[in-house]
C-alpha cells in the first residue's frame, strides 16, 4: 500500500515541473514578428497593395493622396475637449 502512494506522489511532482517547465519555455520563446503587428499603417497597406497588383497606378496616387491629407488634418476634438476649451475662453 505504501509504494503505490509512494509512486503517485512521485508521479504527481514529475507531472508538475515538467508541466512548469514547458509553461516557462513557452512564455519564455520569442514571438515571431509577423504575429506580434497587430496594427499596419494604413499607407503600408497601401504600398503592399500596389506592389501585390491589386490596385492600379491611378488608384494607388488617388489614394495615397486622400490618406496623407486625412493623415495632415488634426483630428476633431472630443466633446469633453470641446466643453474644456468653451470653458477656458469664458473664464
Amino acid at each position: 500500500m505504501y509504494v503505490w502512494s509512494f509512486w503517485g506522489m512521485n508521479l504527481l511532482w514529475w507531472l508538475f515541473w515538467i508541466g512548469l517547465l514547458v509553461v516557462f519555455f513557452a512564455l519564455a520563446t520569442p514571438v515571431p514578428r509577423r504575429r506580434v503587428r497587430l496594427y499596419d499603417h494604413p499607407l503600408a497597406i497601401l504600398r503592399r497593395r500596389y506592389a501585390a497588383g491589386e490596385i492600379t497606378t491611378d488608384e494607388y496616387e488617388d489614394r495615397r493622396a486622400r490618406l496623407l491629407r486625412d493623415l495632415e488634418t488634426p483630428a476633431r476634438p472630443s466633446a469633453a475637449e470641446g466643453v474644456r476649451h468653451t470653458q477656458e475662453r469664458h473664464a
